[in-house]
């Protein structure tokens, strides 16, 4: 059996002396596991890094062997990606979330949204808003999705200020306000039509909700711990975003 697709590398360990299991995030195929030999060869490493975009071919005698991978670079950001450290942890954090769907499972959008995200790792609000984007879209595959569109109490579109913890459905102002300390605040970024960028308030909101849904619905039940990187990216951005805040304006000409 033989199929080819464009792919991106999530990791990689070492299987006997030369060679390196990888594991890769496909665009028609979903996450995928294949052998690489002499994947720790000097010419072969630098292709096989986190975040890189890759042509891959794999080939088994059977659907269910875990097979072999041959690659061709397309995109090689690695070297970029490890210049900061919101990309860097930005990197391990999607790959995390993207292990929490069934291996071999097509999933070519979030393929899509991974490749945006990764091309914007370095741009701290813009990661920062991707990155909850591409987090709801996995709640959203694994069954989860939150309704951000309109109220869970009245069915209004207008004045949505608050996402519930219990359905996961958006709150009009007016129905939320006598509950308010119970209800997460809908960022302003993530309403429907809103020309507002993410900021450090608003992302840290973000953060938040998504962190509650993730551990409620997909960490807790599986017994799983979240992992280091998905705060380590936080921090990172947030301190960014702190820097860019104090960075004084340049002057017109």
């Amino acid at each position: 059996m033989q199929w080819q697709d464009e792919a991106i590398i999530l990791g990689v360990r070492r299987h006997g002396e030369t060679s390196v299991i990888a594991e890769v995030m496909t665009r028609e195929r979903g996450r995928h596991l294949g052998l690489v030999r002499n994947g720790r060869s000097r010419t072969m490493q630098p292709v096989l890094q986190p975040g890189n975009l890759v042509e891959v071919t794999w080939r088994a005698r059977l659907d269910e062997h875990l097979g072999n991978f041959s690659t061709e670079p397309l995109s090689l950001r690695a070297a970029t990606l490890m210049e900061h450290a919101a990309s860097l942890h930005g990197v391990q954090a999607l790959a995390a979330l993207l292990r929490l769907l069934p291996e071999r499972d097509p999933h070519p959008h979030l393929f899509e949204m991974l490749n945006i995200v990764l091309d914007h790792l370095g741009e701290a609000s813009g990661a920062g808003e991707l990155y909850i984007r591409f987090e709801l879209a996995v709640l959203n595959d694994l069954g989860f999705g939150l309704d951000l569109l309109q109220c869970a109490a009245t069915g209004t579109r207008e004045q949505l200020e608050f996402v519930s913890p219990k359905s996961g459905r958006a709150v009009s102002r007016d129905a939320g306000l006598p509950y308010q300390d119970k209800l997460f605040r809908l960022p302003e970024f993530l309403k429907e039509g809103s020309r507002e960028s993410a900021d450090r308030e608003s992302l840290g909101e973000a953060f938040r909700l998504t962190q509650y849904f993730l551990n409620r619905h997909v960490y807790e039940p599986r017994g799983l711990e979240p992992g280091t990187a998905r705060d380590g990216f936080i921090r990172a951005v947030l301190d960014e975003l702190v820097l860019e805040d104090h960075m004084p304006e340049k002057s017109s000409p």
